[in-house]
């Protein structure tokens, strides 16, 4: 007798290529080609056609670094994911790969941004091992950071901080201006993760993860992120003021009422997980737009 199989592909039979692109967080990598890509906008003269190989390359060792970043995340995480319910189904070893091979595309990640970022000069170079080792830092389980109340936020302002200059050292150099704008992308990158943190608050007190907001509380945390994210508007206007960035940006405060009543609203829900989810996914859209009107500024100044 002949047993039918069934039509449907397991995951653990997928094409090796399809099984680790399955793996990646894409929608994330692709939210974090914002600010190297913007700090590149911010130091080169336009028109940007004229550097598009160096803006090319920078986007695909980004997209690369990214990758490492959440690779090493997701291996170190895989037992805490495994027990969270929120996480469970989308765990890598859900899609047929293992925890050695989740290490080993880590590995290969950064050895391909590493080295493309080598062609933008010594500078990039070192800075996108700069972002390397703050993720080390924070996931990998001999640092552990991510259990360590308030460094984990440090490491994410100065992860931020690096993160925008990758792209702003294109323009031959760090200056204060450079640092100035930075410190913006700093204080929005600290400020998602801590509302991050609100969101993954109920695995990470099942799991043991000494996160802020597992040790402060969610109302507090909350209000660190949202004074962290008010910090980085007044930044911004003041910069635009100063003329320091295209003052036309002064008008992005303006965004702030918004992010604050969706940010209220999510308080008002009990920081439930899919109201902080919601959270996230509009002030992403929010801050994309923000991004593509200093763009605009830019071209037209």
């Amino acid at each position: 007798m002949t047993m039918r199989t069934s039509a449907v592909p397991s995951q653990a039979g997928r094409a090796p290529k399809l099984r680790y692109l399955s793996c990646l967080r894409l929608n994330e990598i692709l939210v974090l080609q914002g600010p190297p890509l913007l700090g590149a906008a911010f130091a080169l003269p336009p028109p940007l056609a004229g550097q598009a190989t160096a803006l090319a390359i920078l986007a695909a060792a980004n997209v690369c670094l990214m990758a490492h970043v959440f690779a090493v995340n997701d291996w170190s995480n895989l037992h805490a994911d495994l027990a969270d319910p929120n996480k469970a189904a989308s765990v890598f070893t859900a899609n047929g790969v293992e925890r050695g091979e989740m290490g080993g595309l880590a590995l290969g990640m950064l050895a391909a941004a590493l080295l493309l970022c080598s062609l933008l000069g010594p500078t990039a170079l070192g800075l996108a091992g700069g972002v390397a080792l703050c993720s080390t830092l924070y996931s990998a389980p001999w640092f552990d950071w991510k259990g360590t109340p308030l460094l984990n936020s440090v490491v994410h302002l100065v992860g931020g901080t690096i993160h925008f200059l990758l792209g702003y050292s294109l323009g031959g150099g760090i200056d204060a201006r450079g640092l100035l704008v930075a410190t913006f992308f700093a204080l929005i990158f600290a400020a998602g993760h801590l509302t991050q943190e609100i969101r993954d608050h109920g695995g990470d007190v099942h799991n043991g993860i000494r996160t802020n907001a597992v040790i402060f509380g969610r109302q507090r945390t909350f209000s660190a992120s949202l004074a962290l994210f008010t910090l980085a508007h007044a930044l911004l206007f003041g910069l635009a003021l100063s003329g320091t960035i295209p003052r036309v940006l002064a008008g992005l405060v303006l965004f702030y009422p918004l992010h604050l009543r969706w940010s209220l609203d999510a308080r008002g829900d009990g920081f439930s997980y899919l109201s902080i989810r919601r959270l996230q996914a509009r002030y992403r859209v929010l801050y994309a737009a923000a991004g593509l009107a200093m763009v605009a500024a830019l071209w037209l100044s």
